[in-house]
């Protein structure tokens, strides 16, 4: 007969004396603690990490919100508050595409005339009231209205805005116009709120400082000095935004009145995260061992010339002489401390690779003497006595020299020092001329009245240069502030415009960029970086593409803090 295992066991246990069933029970006490432990660790394996809710972020901001308005929004901290707290119906990623927000979903028809959008079923704003066609219409028309002085009245004029049925909205254009689809991420108003509200009043109503919109933030509290100004808002998720709730519980926003005492706050601790900073200090932060997050912006900075205004820019040995001999590369280190991109062409970095050019062979040497022999080549000849250039025409000598306008603000104003530096260098007379910046958009760009000068522009996702290099924007509103007329150059810019595909729009850039090549109205300087110091602790907020530094936020509702180990079967 066959004795069972246990009983086996059993029967020798029973034999034990006892110190040796002492030590028996000992044993199986430190196997069985083995055993559990090694599955533990085993089960361990098989978990991931995965975000949950909770936890809260304060960041620092330069400035005080006056407008938490889509339509008046003109600050920093404007903008800010409003990537957070409203939404449209549609949403720029990380990733520079445009996904549906408000909007489930829409539909371009006419030739790309015309846009349809349908709404998502039972999107409501912060304050529980659903939002339909008659608000994104409301919100259109007043960014339309004249009186209401919108920034965005330039992106709707000319469009048509109808309600075809509870869900649905139709937007016409004279012609197509394919950048139009970037309007559509507007912030949408709640009407029941605005309606009452006069165009006298609307840029003082309340609203513009306690807003209800559709984003992935609600405004919570608001914490104001003595004097009524507001010192934080603190925002809370907002559970029926359409994306999905955001992780993160809290966002608190503090505002400083300048970058010194910003700055001093981040060190303290006063605030977890800070951005928009200068480069002298974030270079000052980072040798303190903090890390920054460094994304091109689409903005460039060049030197544009105004032919009309100085008799020598109109010779093109003149203005390439000019590009050539700035040392772009050492521009960027002295004066951004290397928080920027050289550029060679009229848009940001790494678009369509239409900036890249082969220099990195040469020295800054070897560059002024292509440039001193493209004088030469023209003419041109340098004074022994003075070390200027200079050029007979008939019983005239005309002198290289050139009168160089900016902004005084510190960045333009060592750049502009930079490129007088080097050329003097060349041997050119330069004046520099700094103005406040209201006193240059109206003094000096506006009535066109510079030779030359150092200025930046604001490119969009949608890489529209229509308004900064079409000849019928030379004037005033227009952006053409190197008066720059190509006839081949506008039709390539209009078919940019009109391009429904990506290749489409690479190739008429490319062409367009050739033509701003071969004629040099501007010198491409370089793009700056939007500088970003966060706390280790938030994850997944990714930057991406940003168009403006507010977009920093647009994919605020996947980041986290806190997380949680889960089976895999278990997360959606």
């Amino acid at each position: 007969m066959t004795i069972p295992f246990f009983a086996k066991i059993e029967t020798a246990r029973a034999a034990f004396s006892k110190t040796e069933k002492a030590v028996f029970w000992v044993l199986c006490a430190i196997l069985s603690i083995s055993s559990l432990s090694l599955a533990a660790r085993a089960y361990g394996l098989f978990l991931e990490d995965t975000p949950r809710e909770g936890g809260s972020i304060t960041e620092g901001i330069i400035g005080t919100p006056r407008f938490i308005n889509p339509l008046l929004a003109i600050s920093d901290a404007d903008r800010d508050l409003t990537a957070l707290i409203y939404s449209g119906l549609l949403k720029a990623t990380p990733e520079g595409t445009l996904i549906p927000d408000i909007a489930e979903s829409y539909e371009v028809i006419d030739g790309g005339r015309s846009y349809i959008f349908k709404l998502k079923d039972a999107v409501r704003f912060h304050d529980g009231t659903q939002v339909t066609p008659e608000d994104v219409i409301f919100t259109v028309q007043k960014a339309q209205d004249p009186l209401i002085k919108s920034v965005k009245r330039a992106n709707w004029e000319g469009v048509s805005v109808e309600k075809i049925n509870e869900r649905e909205i139709k937007f016409t254009l004279k012609q197509p116009y394919a950048p139009f689809i970037e309007n559509a991420t507007l912030g949408v108003l709640p009407k029941h709120l605005w309606k009452n509200i006069d165009i006298e009043g609307f840029q003082f109503s309340t609203l513009n400082n306690n807003p209800v919109g559709t984003g992935p933030y609600k405004i919570e509290k608001i914490e104001e000095n003595a004097s009524r100004i507001p010192t934080t808002y603190t925002l809370s998720r907002f559970k029926d935004y359409t994306l999905g709730k955001p992780y993160i519980e809290k966002i608190s926003i503090k505002f400083y009145g300048n970058e010194a005492a910003l700055v001093d706050a981040f060190l303290k601790g006063n605030v977890e995260s800070i951005g928009g900073i200068s480069p002298s200090a974030a270079f000052s932060l980072e040798e303190k061992k903090f890390t920054a997050t460094r994304v091109p912006l689409p903005r460039i900075f060049g030197i544009f010339f105004n032919q009309n205004k100085s008799k020598i820019l109109t010779e093109k040995p003149v203005r390439e002489a000019l590009a050539m001999s700035i040392d772009k590369e050492g521009l960027v280190k002295s004066v951004l401390l290397g928080y920027g991109s050289v550029i060679n062409g009229p848009l940001p970095p790494n678009i369509a690779k239409i900036n890249d050019v082969a220099l990195e062979t040469k020295t800054r040497d070897d560059f002024l003497a292509d440039a001193i022999k493209i004088l030469e080549n023209g003419k041109w000849k340098k004074n022994k006595e003075t070390g200027i250039f200079e050029k007979q025409h008939g019983k005239e000598t005309e002198k290289l020299s050139i009168k160089l306008s900016t902004a005084s603000v510190p960045e333009l104003r060592s750049a502009a020092e930079f490129v007088a530096t080097e050329w003097r260098a060349l041997g050119a007379e330069v004046e520099l001329k700094f103005f406040d910046a209201s006193d240059l958009n109206q003094i000096v760009i506006r009535p066109r009245e510079y030779e030359a000068l150092l200025f930046g522009e604001i490119i969009g996702r949608d890489l529209d240069l229509f308004a900064f290099w079409h000849s019928s924007q030379r004037n005033d509103p227009g952006l053409n502030i190197s008066l720059y007329t190509n006839i081949k150059a506008d039709r390539l810019l209009e078919e940019a415009r009109s391009a429904n595909d990506k290749q489409k729009l690479d190739a008429a850039l490319a062409g367009f960029a050739e033509e701003i090549k071969k004629d040099t109205p501007a010198i491409f300087l370089y793009a700056p970086d939007f500088i970003y110091f966060t706390p280790d602790k938030v994850k997944e907020l990714s930057l991406g593409k940003l168009a403006l530094p507010s977009e920093r936020w647009n994919n605020i509702y996947k980041a986290f803090i806190k997380t949680e180990k889960i089976l895999p079967i278990f997360i959606k």
